[in-house]
């Protein structure tokens, strides 16, 4: 433990191993040090239910991460220790509360024409608006996966602005400040597009009435549509046992169960950490925190060594809404009524763009929805090895919860005096969602053999950096991203003091299983 090593890395996240593993790459001599038994933070594969049955908790769909930068340095070598990704041309669809289905395939000419039947001019209106964010995504992607405060990003607006003009661009910058529903009304006209759409707005941590969801709206239909769902072969968590091995056989260590409870400070450098237990292992290079800004300025390092300014922006850092997930375990596949929904890999269930906002004001005020939206993820559409032959498993999450409860928006719900998530709490709110998936999978009672339940209280005891359960380590708005995030007294991934590197999906450019901060201070280093 008291060897030296070149680069220490304080928690074991997708952003902390891709950075591992391109940082061993390169020859440098790396040490993982992880306070939990597992590896992974937020990507993991467990038999919750029954042996067999092999859940991801908490992400389970790696879009962001087959078309990041780390994963096309890396995939060679990954797939030679057997990484497989398994993928669907039918990513995704939503559920309405009559049946009808409608499905974003990853065919822009199928979608053309699937959404012009049902509404004439909806389909041409989306292949419009696809192609006119094709045309930005140089801007784009460049902005998500670059540092904002760099020269490559000044050079890159300066190139844009003489493409575009001036004026174009700040054209640009202005509708991505849209909301979702002002991008949908302005575009579509038909309710099944537009309820297609605005849940996935839930997955970046905003709503369908917030600051640049419609933005999200476009880069997540725009990705998924390229990309598709895919999931990892035999779960998750093979995704991790894979880097892992990257790492290890270039000479990394990877610890478990080492807390780390202080970064080491000599003349202004970090020059390693201190762990609970009072033993301390040196870095020669870099430490780099896959943590919170709260943890990283206000636990990690001692108060000497951080201004008032990053203190008093430290205590302000907000964190968004709380999720739950349900992991279902079923004897054989749900027979959806309709039969759509039965090859789509993520369906989302609501009213439409109405329901979605009307949930999300429920939880920021405190209250249970009435009507949530619920997420319903389906890897054993394309993955058989999740469960024994002919069953099948059910991935459930919900993003529009209260980390502490004030009061159930239908008033059936008893809340607790504190507001805490109790088990008893947990378990009656997943009852209503069961009830809704009641009314849509005919055979849901005979074939469900049992159920797993994770409170935001469950969601955050995994992992310490999802506070109240918040799913994103941090609000999304527009005030705590891009040039703000983590916080407004910080630029880059680099800190006030030199070695010292901050990563994660508190850091730009958020969440998302891309892994794209990792490989930004991986090429740092």
């Amino acid at each position: 433990m008291n060897s030296d090593f070149d680069v220490i890395l304080v928690g074991s996240g997708i952003n902390s191993l891709i950075c591992a593993a391109l940082a061993a790459k390169q020859g440098l001599r790396i040490c993982v040090l992880e306070r939990d038994r597992h590896f992974g933070g937020c990507v993991r594969s467990e038999e919750l239910t029954h042996p067999g049955f092999v859940h991801d908790t908490l992400s389970g769909f790696h879009p962001l991460f087959i078309t990041s930068p780390g994963y096309a340095e890396l995939r060679g070598e990954l797939t030679e220790v057997g990484l497989q990704y398994c993928n669907s041309a039918t990513p995704t669809g939503v559920l309405l509360q009559n049946d009808a289905v409608a499905v974003l395939t990853t065919s822009r000419t199928r979608n053309e024409i699937a959404f012009n039947a049902l509404c004439p001019g909806d389909g041409a209106a989306y292949a419009t608006q696809m192609q006119a964010f094709e045309r930005s995504s140089r801007l784009t992607f460049g902005l998500l996966g670059g540092e904002m405060w760099s020269a490559s990003t000044l050079r890159l607006l300066l190139a844009e602005a003489w493409r575009l003009s001036p004026r174009g661009l700040l054209a640009f910058f202005g509708e991505a400040l849209q909301t979702s529903r002002q991008w949908l009304d302005t575009h579509f006209r038909g309710a099944a597009l537009k309820a297609l759409l605005a849940p996935w707005v839930l997955h970046t941590g905003l709503g369908p009435d917030h600051a640049m969801s419609g933005f999200m709206n476009r880069l997540i239909a725009f990705t998924l549509e390229a990309a598709g769902m895919p999931v990892v072969k035999g779960g998750s968590g093979r995704l991790i046992v894979a880097l892992k091995q990257l790492i290890e056989r270039r000479g990394g260590v990877l610890l478990a169960d080492q807390h780390v409870s202080r970064v080491l400070v000599k003349h202004g450098r970090a020059a390693g950490v201190q762990l609970m237990n009072g033993k301390q292992v040196a870095a020669r290079k870099a430490v780099v925190c896959n943590v919170t800004p709260t943890q990283l300025y206000l636990s990690l390092l001692a108060p000497e060594f951080v201004p008032e300014a990053i203190q008093r922006s430290a205590r302000g850092y907000r964190y968004g809404r709380s999720g739950m997930q349900i992991h279902l375990a079923l004897s054989e596949p749900p027979r959806w009524r309709n039969a759509q929904a039965r090859e789509v890999v993520m369906l989302h269930l609501c009213s439409g763009i109405d329901s979605v906002a009307t949930a999300v004001s429920e939880s920021e005020r405190g209250l249970l929805p009435a009507e949530p939206t619920v997420v319903i993820g389906q890897p054993t559409v394309i993955d058989s090895t999740r469960a024994p032959p002919g069953a099948a498993i059910l991935w459930i999450q919900l993003q529009e919860l209260p980390a502490i409860v004030r009061g159930d928006a239908l008033g059936h719900i008893k809340i607790p005096a504190s507001g805490q998530w109790s088990s008893a709490l947990k378990e009656a709110y997943a009852d209503r969602i069961i009830q809704q998936l009641r009314s849509h999978i005919d055979n849901l009672d005979d074939c469900l053999l049992s159920r797993c339940v994770l409170s935001p209280a469950d969601l955050e005891a995994r992992n310490i950096n999802l506070v109240g359960g918040d799913p994103y380590a941090g609000a999304c708005s527009i005030e705590q991203s891009f040039l703000w995030r983590p916080l407004t007294s910080t630029i880059r991934h680099e800190t006030h003091i030199k070695n010292l590197y901050h990563i994660g999906a508190s850091t730009h450019p958020g969440p998302g299983l891309g892994g794209i901060s990792g490989y930004l201070v991986a090429k740092a280093l």
